[in-house]
């Protein structure tokens, strides 16, 4: 007889632990163990290793598989079991990792492959063959596309988190799921009492009495939000710093003449274009949008141009805003120089529109809506022995459930953004869809993005400082672990695997349009190395990037109102404090707002940081290896962030990657 002795470790999560007898069978390329009971009861436990040994007449030779299930026991119900890994020494004295990693949550037997990560072409063994096609032929059943509406990236078929595929349904923290309404952010800031007031607000003592909870960020946001300098600062570090571009030409719409901007003889808008000192932000996007209705009144939305001017102090200042796309004389052009309150005004209903099209474009479609395509794509296409989904699974965590809440009950008829804010209903599916039309590649790639933009240059922009500190870390590792797996462009061409995650992305997640730039195949290493650079990027920093400051910058209501209440002014002079207050949202949309952006922005207390990988589905030495540099490129930056954030007025913490989630997460 020859002996294989073998340790079964059990997840350390909520809920891991069965009570279940376990078994399990070795296959390897000279035969199979029989299946063998892992003796013990409550032997699997939540963080415990179980250990005993397999005995086969002779040796099995090279292991290649496990199958395990689970049985439950007379008169006790069936568990749910989350195995993490087993790990099988055997009597030649080879130590054989299985990843596992996943709920197991019947009496199927389920098999797992050897840790080594294999292409499809490389897979030798017929068994190993036959497992690899049954679990991604398993795979397209569970994981099914489904079109939510029409013109958008497709999504996850599931009516609710609970439908999920066993294997991940049970990893979502229960917490999360319920208290994912906006009602709970609401109770947390103890607002609830005014959650039906449909009444407006009548001074700004009373609005300050509700924003009694404050952050660093948000209060230095309540003393300065009505600042020239803050605003223009939002543009570049705020929660959405994706709009704004260097301005070489005036749009034609956008009717400006020198001495309307600039002091005679001092400077001119000709002069300031050509040193790169002008900037634009366009939200043509919003233009013609229909909006909703919030306690009974038609609510109000513009599709402003804003125009800024770096300043010799490097500071960002808005020199003119003019509110709807169409000139003329009832769409008055506002100045600094402009009544106090008239340019407060036209600044108030830019931060509406800023927060419109954050929330819809920026922040669901761009990072949430994107990468349930890449994790659906990967589920469907992609099986665990192969590299790509031992390097991305970690990147998928929570994003399914977390998208079908967000689709449930932020964006569903009844949820909070329909409710409340002025694109809800039609106008939000209108602005998706436009924004949808105009994606391309190249606005997905930060180091394009920014070229494209006309922003390498610009000083105290601190999004795009961190933000391609990150890509080049994460390009680095990914360009590590793949060449690693894929020595030669041969080698993407002919992994069939592959090509189908990218061709799913390309036509579920792009709609086969090939204006977007984005891939239909892999042609070469570095395309390919690009591409999932981008991909764990998407999930993970620009995700925090416009995520994580929503409640910093949107806690103080009139520094981003989600709906105005009156159109605005068609002439100046016109403008008071009462009339600003008149057209700020109801007090329920008020707080209904602060709660959603806290809630969004509230750190959940399973929260995995970028880098961190608790669940070694890498085996071998080299990846582990690269990994460790990973996590010691983000040490480094982690560094260089805290030392410059500590001579900031305003720190910029959103991409210290110790704040920076693994995944789309929440």
């Amino acid at each position: 007889m020859v002996h294989y002795e073998v340790t079964i470790f059990t997840g350390n999560r909520a809920f891991a632990t069965t009570i279940n007898n376990v078994y399990i069978k070795l296959v390897g390329t000279d035969g199979e163990s029989c299946r063998t009971w892992a003796e013990g009861p409550l032997s699997f436990i939540k963080g415990a290793a179980s250990s005993f040994t397999v005995s086969c007449p002779v040796s099995i030779g090279k292991l290649i598989l496990i199958e395990l299930d689970k049985k439950c026991l007379p008169l006790l119900p069936e568990d749910a079991w989350f195995p993490a890994k087993v790990d099988v020494k055997s009597p030649e004295g080879d130590t054989y990792t299985f990843p596992i990693y996943r709920w197991i949550t019947d009496s199927e037997v389920h098999y797992f492959r050897e840790g080594k990560a294999l292409r499809v072409f490389e897979d030798n063994s017929q068994l190993g063959r036959y497992s690899r096609q049954q679990e991604l032929t398993q795979r397209e059943e569970d994981y099914c596309w489904d079109v939510c509406m029409e013109g958008m990236p497709h999504c996850i078929k599931a009516k609710d988190p609970c439908s999920l595929p066993p294997e991940v349904r049970f990893s979502f923290t229960k917490n999360i799921q319920f208290a994912f309404t906006a009602i709970t952010g609401v109770i947390e800031l103890k607002l609830d009492g005014l959650a039906d007031c449909k009444k407006k607000w009548t001074d700004m003592y009373h609005l300050n009495k509700v924003f009694w909870h404050r952050t660093q960020i948000s209060e230095y946001v309540h003393e300065h939000w009505k600042d020239d300098a803050f605003f223009g600062y939002q543009f570049l570090n705020g929660v959405n710093p994706m709009l704004i571009r260097r301005c070489t030409a005036l749009p034609s719409n956008f009717p400006l003449d020198d001495d309307m901007v600039f002091t005679p003889g001092v400077s001119n808008l000709k002069d300031e274009m050509e040193k790169g000192n002008i900037f634009l932000v366009d939200y043509s996007l919003l233009d013609g949008v229909e909006t909703n209705t919030v306690n009974g009144k038609k609510q109000y939305l513009m599709a402003p141009l804003v125009l800024l001017h770096k300043t010799p102090q490097d500071q960002l200042k808005p020199v003119a805003i003019q509110l709807k796309q169409t000139p003329g004389d009832d769409n008055p052009i506002f100045f600094p120089t402009d009544s106090e309150y008239d340019w407060l005004m036209a600044k108030i209903f830019v931060r509406s529109a800023d927060f419109n099209i954050h929330e819809l474009s920026v922040h669901l479609l761009h990072a949430h809506l994107l990468a349930e395509v890449f994790a659906v794509s990967l589920l469907r296409n992609v099986p665990m022995v192969h590299p790509l989904y031992k390097l991305l699974i970690p990147h998928t965590r929570y994003t399914l459930q977390i998208n079908i809440l967000a689709r449930l009950l932020l964006i569903a008829e009844n949820g909070v953004f329909t409710h409340y804010a002025a694109s809800g209903g039609e106008g939000m599916f209108t602005i998706l869809r436009r924004s949808m039309s105009s994606i391309t590649y190249s606005s997905l790639c930060l180091p394009d993005d920014i070229a494209e933009r006309g922003l390498q240059d610009v000083p105290n922009f601190y999004y795009r400082d961190d933000g391609l500190q990150h890509w080049d870390i994460i390009h680095k590792f990914v360009q590590g672990v793949l060449s690693y797996y894929y020595k030669n462009d041969s080698d993407v061409q002919q992994d069939s695997e592959l090509q189908k995650w990218i061709s799913d992305i390309f036509e579920h997640g792009f709609l086969s349009k090939a204006s977007t730039g984005i891939p239909q195949q892999f042609a070469t290493v570095t395309e390919l190395v690009k591409f999932v650079t981008m991909v764990i990027f998407t999930c993970s920093a620009r995700h925090a990037a416009v995520n994580s400051g929503q409640y910093d910058y949107g806690g103080w209501m009139p520094n981003t109102p989600i709906t105005l209440q009156l159109p605005p002014p068609t002439s100046k002079g016109k403008t008071h404090e009462a009339t600003i207050l008149e057209t700020l949202p109801d007090v329920n949309a008020t707080v209904h707002g602060m709660g959603t952006v806290w809630l969004l922005s509230k750190q959940s207390t399973d929260f995995v940081p970028l880098g961190d990988y608790p669940e070694e589905h890498f085996t071998e030495k080299i990846p582990r290896k690269l990994i460790k540099e990973f996590q010691g490129r983000l040490k480094v930056l982690k560094t260089h962030i805290e030392v410059r954030n500590e001579s900031l007025e305003v720190p910029y913490t959103y991409l210290n990657p110790t704040e920076v989630e693994n995944s789309v997460a929440l």
